[in-house]
């Protein structure tokens, strides 16, 4: 099973920027689907983006499509999210994710999740 651990969350006002990162030990990262999920306070852990194998396919969720790009450098076997104009609405727990089909919004299509990093956005 594959480690995951995210890093790179912290406090920003409103139209900032943050990167997240997602290291991934092993040495088989290239073969995984990967994707990002947040959790606001209350909510339930939705969907943010996610990244074919070779990096040549994305996709967003409508929420952060434009504002949001998921990238991946398989040699570093490490995965990134550069988050842009940082909304309020966008404070929550930022997990990465393993999975095997790609395009799924779907929790229950990911195997292995990180610990999650803290993101603020005040306003």
């Amino acid at each position: 099973q594959v480690q995951l651990v995210e890093s790179g969350g912290g406090f920003v006002q409103a139209g900032g920027s943050l990167r997240l990162s997602c290291a991934a030990s092993g040495r088989t990262f290239s073969r995984f689907i990967m994707a990002w999920f947040r959790q606001a306070p209350g909510k339930d852990r939705e969907f943010v983006a996610t990244i074919g194998r070779s990096g040549g396919t994305t996709y967003y969720a409508d929420s952060v499509k434009g504002r949001f790009t998921i990238s991946r450098d398989n040699a570093k076997s490490t995965m990134y999210l550069q988050m842009n104009n940082l909304k309020p609405e966008d404070t929550a727990v930022y997990y990465c994710a393993v999975g095997s089909t790609y395009g799924s919004q779907s929790m229950a299509q990911y195997d292995s999740w990180g610990q999650g990093t803290q993101v603020t956005v005040s306003s």
